[in-house]
């Protein structure tokens, strides 16, 4: 499953489900350390992990959006 980091305040990140939008609270101690708002985090076998290349490709679909809505 996927998510993506909505928020982070006072030691709690909420994320939400890439899929069908649900969100939920999770302390950051059980999440990557570097985790910011915007990543993307790959769930399996109880672990979160830092989903590098998806986030990449969504940032870059996000400045495609924008510099087009420049023009």
């Amino acid at each position: 499953m996927k998510y993506s980091v909505d928020k982070i305040e006072n030691e709690i990140a909420v994320i939400e489900n890439i899929i069908n939008g649900e969100k939920k609270e999770v302390p950051l101690i059980n999440l990557p350390s570097h985790i910011k708002e915007g990543s993307i985090l790959l769930y399996e076998d109880n672990l979160y992990q830092l989903d590098i290349e998806e986030e990449k490709i969504r940032r870059q679909r996000i400045m495609d959006k924008f510099k087009k809505l420049k023009q």
